[in-house]
């Protein structure tokens, strides 16, 4: 069954559901019409953009644009990923610590993916490389800012019981393990979720796109499997660099906790 094309009438009418959550923001004094409002055209003009770039990408087939597309995916996920965190290390360790994170973690498992699992000609196709990397870096990006704002908020709480164990002759690794530990959990733990409600509860977003294009349902689930696969492996490892490398920011070689390396809170 081919693909049923949707007219810009059907996306408005399908707009027109956000109105409930705007009547529900005023109703309830909210105060998120307007973030709904803007988000919305935001996400429109991103997708409409986004469509253009990648049909021109996908024709073209140039591994330096590609390169290209998938810096500037790694560079904007930085940034998102340190505006959601509450506090936020000094320098550039606040940003350079979640990107590079991230970028590492989704170098190794989309070079696994594409030339192991997918293996398209030539390896670097943007038809599979860029798709594949929007879902694998969107959630790493979540696990790590979720990370790493939990460990910098936790170090902050818990600070008289650190700098007691520190006090005690504990290394600093012993005295944030419990911190570091929370800070993992929180991070992995979306992912955790996600893969226990995929299936049953949930239909992810690409193995709904391809049953909708006429692909064979188990064909769909074979990719999803793998996605999810992906996503879990890229998520793990950018949340276990982002800890460590924010664990050994925030204390010294002398074993002194050091937060005078993170920013104040606005």
């Amino acid at each position: 069954m081919p693909l049923i094309p949707l007219h810009p009438l059907d996306l408005a009418a399908a707009a027109l559901l956000l109105l409930v959550n705007g009547g529900l923001s005023v109703a309830m004094s909210l105060r998120l019409a307007r973030p709904l409002a803007v988000a919305a055209v935001r996400m429109v003009v991103q997708l409409s953009l986004v469509g253009l770039v990648l049909k021109q990408l996908f024709a073209l087939q140039s591994p330096w644009l590609t390169l290209a597309v998938v810096m500037v995916m790694l560079l904007f996920a930085g940034q998102e990923a340190l505006a959601r965190q509450e506090r936020r290390l000094t320098g550039w360790w606040a940003y350079g610590l979640g990107t590079g994170a991230m970028g590492f973690a989704a170098t190794v498992v989309m070079l696994l993916a594409l030339t192991t699992a997918i293996r398209p000609d030539p390896w670097w196709d943007a038809r599979y490389a860029i798709p594949l990397l929007g879902m694998v870096l969107g959630n790493a990006m979540s696990g790590v800012s979720l990370a790493l704002n939990t460990l910098t908020s936790a170090a902050v709480r818990e600070r008289a019981a650190i700098e007691a164990q520190l006090a005690l002759g504990c290394t600093r690794w012993v005295a944030l393990r419990p911190v570091l530990r929370h800070a993992l959990r929180t991070g992995l733990m979306p992912t955790v979720n996600g893969m226990a409600a995929t299936g049953v509860v949930a239909l992810p977003g690409m193995m709904t796109g391809q049953i909708l294009s006429g692909v064979d349902p188990t064909e769909a689930v074979k990719y999803q499997i793998l996605i999810m696969f992906l996503i879990a492996g890229a998520t793990g490892l950018g949340v276990l660099i982002a800890t460590l490398g924010a664990v050994r920011r925030l204390s010294d070689g002398r074993h002194r906790l050091r937060l005078d390396r993170l920013a104040r809170k606005d």
